[in-house]
Formats: structure tokens, sequence, C-alpha cells
């Protein structure tokens, strides 16, 4: 599962399956999968607040958490593209 962590709506990466602010994620624990062991990719911009998000998932028991490195600035540095916010 992917998770986009980031606050405000300022784009995403294809195929992200939810959207949690990260100071919400403990909230709404109920939209992430029961099983605590299932992968979870987070992202933000850079990386701050998924890796808030990411010690909140811990705690929640989460044990197979990957935080994309740089975020959706990294990824764009890459050369590739982000949907546009509100997509």
């Amino acid at each position: 599962m992917v998770v986009n962590v980031h606050i405000p709506d300022e784009g995403s990466i294809d195929g992200t399956d939810l959207m949690i602010p990260f100071d919400r994620v403990a909230a709404r624990a109920a939209e992430l999968p029961a099983d605590r062991g299932e992968p979870l990719a987070i992202y933000c911009m850079t990386g701050r607040m998924s890796h808030v998000a990411a010690g909140t998932l811990a705690g929640l028991g989460y044990t197979d958490i990957v935080e994309l490195s740089g975020g959706m600035q990294g990824w764009t540095s890459d050369g590739l593209p982000l949907d546009p916010a509100g997509a």
C-alpha cells in the first residue's frame, strides 16, 4: 500500500492508494491495512512528514514501513512525474 502523508495536497505519485495527512495517521488508522505486517510505502514532499508518520505507524504496530528517500522532490528530480493536486 502506498500512502501520501504530505499536507497540503501538492500532488501525488501515480498508484498512490491513500492520502492521509502525517498528523492524522493515528486518527485514521482504520483506513490502513488490518495486517500490521503488510508493507507500507509512505512519502511526502521532502521526507520530514513521512519520518513523523513512520514513527506513528511503528507505534501502531506496523513492521514493514518504507519511506521514499527525498520524497516527491527526489522523485521529480529523478525525472519522474507527479499527478497534479486533487487528482
